[in-house]
Order: structure tokens, then C-alpha cells, then sequence
């Protein structure tokens, strides 16, 4: 039996229809991305948005906005909105496809290093005055090299230890952290030292067109990387020893994903700062939509990730005067909804691997 004739037999049995889900949470998501962007100190309602929007697509001979209206619309609000959504699909993307392929709900960018090893690299590159597309090539590379750390310290004779996999990620993790931590203490503290502290807590704020470019070029191949990896981590979820008898290439299958995750989490710590908990806690919420078969799980996962990013991103603006970092209601919310989760899954008896 074939890999693809084996992949396409465990999503029969897995069941589970994520069409009509996936609908549902697309029409959602773009309502969502309209009434986000009437959101602010500045009022626009949803059908002014939507035509100055369409004026780029087919102009209007007398508008009925004026040019800072369009101006708030395209050039502060969109750019941060898409944004976003980029952000909350990568990482609920990342996350679901790594637990998949180390059969272990506990992993994510967070814990096998990756978004502690590019924030390294990310503060490395502000202590050293370099921006945009410097820091993202200097917080990719240290992100690539913590993840290739973790995995040659996870793996013997050609096989990969899920729970050596998380020890090592602990371990890489406290280094890391240990380094931004002597990168602080480097800084200087009236100008850099804010600049890094903030950057670390995550957050959309400054985010232009720029940004969103820089992001869009390396992730969106990435998640592309990953979706067409889909049926490849069906198999290898079932155990790598019977994927290897079913002929997968496991070592090539798991260094893709990882390379991608990589540079997914790479791509959102250079423009936006540590945004933790998302790829942990949203597909665990999508798998209980979807099922387990990451044909169906990794769009649910895209598309729960990223309206739950444009929601978090609405809160961080318009709870207070002054905008919360992303990254700490990420934390807030993601902490005690992992709890739940995990409170539940042991009452059924615990994590079983797919």
C-alpha cells in the first residue's frame, strides 16, 4: 500500500467533515477582519470600509470619504490587521503540524526553542542598531540553529525521542533565555533597553506595510511547505516505525516541518515580538472541530488562529488607553483555556496519539 493510499484510508477513518467548519470559520474570518478595521479611537462603519476597500478594485468617481478616512483604513489599520491574521494562521499552523509529527500535544515553537532562540537573535540585532530585513535574517538564522540543536539532541541511531525532543527544547529554551537576559543587561537602558523589553512582550502596534511584506515572504511559502506535508504527517503521527515501513521518509518529512516552523516563528518574532501560547493552545480547540487527519485540521487550525489573533489584537487596542502587548494576553488567555484542555483530556484518560 502506497503512502498516499494509506494517508487517504487513516482520513476515511478518522472521520470528521471540516468543509462545512472551514466555511463557516472563513466567512467569519473576513467579517471579522471588516468590523476590526471600523475598531478604533477613529469611527467607520463596516460599509465604508468595505467601499473604500473596493475602490482600489473599482474606482468611484465621487467618494463619500474623506482622505484621512482612507488614510486610517489603508495605511494604519489594515496593514496591522492582515498582519495578524498572518501571525495567528502561522503559529496555529506550526503548532498543529509539530504536535502531529512528535505525537505529543505539549509541543509547540515555544518548547522544542525556536521563538526563544530567534528572540535572541531579534535582540542581538536591536542591541546592535540593525532593523528589518537584518533582523529578520539574524532572528531566522539563530531560530534555525536552536531548532537544528534540539533535534540533533533529541535523535539517536535515526529516531527521535518525543520526550528527549521536549527536554532538549527546555534546554535550548533556558539558554536562550539566559542570552537575551546578557543581551538586557548589555543595553542601554534609557533608549534600547525599553525598546527590547517591549519588543519582547509582542506586539502589532508599529506594524506597516513593510512589516507585513517581510512576513508574507517568508511564511506563506512555509505554510505552504506545511500543508503539502499534510498526508506525510498523517502517517508519521501513526509511529515513526510503522511510517518507515510504509515507506515515508520520515528524517526529510521532519526537517521540513521543522525548517518551516522555523521559519514561521522566525518571520512573527522579527516584525511582532514573542507571541506565545497560540500554536499550543488553538489546535487542540481545532482538533476537537476537525478531528485528527491534518488534511482537515491544519485549515481549521489557520483559520481559528487567525481570528483568534484579530480578536486578541482588537482587546490589545481598545481596552485601555494605553495598547497591551499582544504577547501577554496571549499568555492570559492561553494559560488558563491549556488548563481546561488538559483538565479534560485527563478525565478521558489521558493524550492518545492519533
Amino acid at each position: 500500500m502506497s503512502v498516499a493510499s494509506t494517508s487517504e484510508t487513516i482520513s476515511r477513518q478518522r472521520g470528521g467533515s471540516a468543509i462545512p467548519a472551514t466555511l463557516v470559520l472563513f466567512t467569519a474570518l473576513v467579517a471579522l477582519t471588516l468590523v476590526s478595521i471600523t475598531i478604533g479611537r477613529y469611527d467607520l462603519d463596516v460599509l465604508k470600509v468595505i467601499r473604500i476597500l473596493a475602490d482600489n478594485l473599482i474606482p468611484v468617481r465621487n467618494p463619500d470619504w474623506t482622505v484621512l478616512e482612507e488614510q486610517v483604513v489603508e495605511l494604519v489599520r489594515l496593514p496591522r490587521i492582515l498582519a495578524a491574521v498572518l501571525v495567528g494562521a502561522g503559529l496555529a499552523a506550526s503548532g498543529a503540524a509539530l504536535q502531529g509529527l512528535f505525537r505529543n500535544p505539549l509541543v509547540d515553537p515555544n518548547i522544542i526553542g525556536v521563538t526563544s532562540g530567534a528572540g535572541f537573535g531579534g535582540t542581538l540585532a536591536i542591541l546592535s542598531g540593525i532593523f528589518g530585513y537584518g533582523l529578520l535574517a539574524i532572528a531566522f538564522l539563530f531560530g534555525l540553529a536552536s531548532v537544528m540543536i534540539v533535534k540533533v539532541l533529541a535523535s539517536s541511531r535515526g529516531r527521535t525521542s518525543v520526550l528527549a525532543l521536549v527536554l532538549a527544547g527546555v534546554i535550548i529554551s533556558a539558554f536562550f533565555g539566559s542570552a537575551i537576559s546578557i543581551v538586557k543587561l548589555l543595553a542601554d537602558p534609557h533608549q534600547k533597553l525599553p525598546a527590547i523589553t517591549y519588543w519582547l512582550m509582542g506586539s502589532l502596534a508599529s506594524t506597516n506595510y513593510e512589516d507585513l511584506l517581510l512576513m508574507a515572504v517568508v511564511m506563506v511559502p512555509a505554510l505552504a511547505v506545511i500543508y503539502l506535508m499534510r498526508f506525510q504527517i498523517n502517517i508519521i503521527s501513526l509511529g515513526e516505525e510503522k511510517a518507515r515501513a510504509l515507506g515515508s521518509p520520515v528524517a526529510t518529512v521532519q526537517w521540513a516541518v521543522l525548517g518551516a516552523t522555523a521559519v514561521i516563528s522566525a518571520g512573527v518574532v522579527a516584525c511582532c515580538g514573542i507571541i506565545g501560547w497560540v500554536g499550543l493552545v488553538i489546535p487542540h480547540v481545532a482538533r476537537a472541530i476537525s478531528g485528527p487527519d491534518h488534511g482537515r485540521l491544519l485549515p481549521v487550525s489557520i483559520l481559528l488562529g487567525a481570528i483568534y489573533m484579530l480578536l486578541v489584537d482588537n482587546i490589545a487596542r481598545t481596552v485601555s488607553t494605553a495598547e497591551i502587548p499582544v504577547g501577554i494576553i496571549t499568555s492570559l488567555i492561553g494559560v488558563p483555556v491549556f488548563a481546561v484542555l488538559l483538565r479534560r483530556m485527563q478525565s478521558k484518560g489521558g493524550w492518545k496519539s492519533d
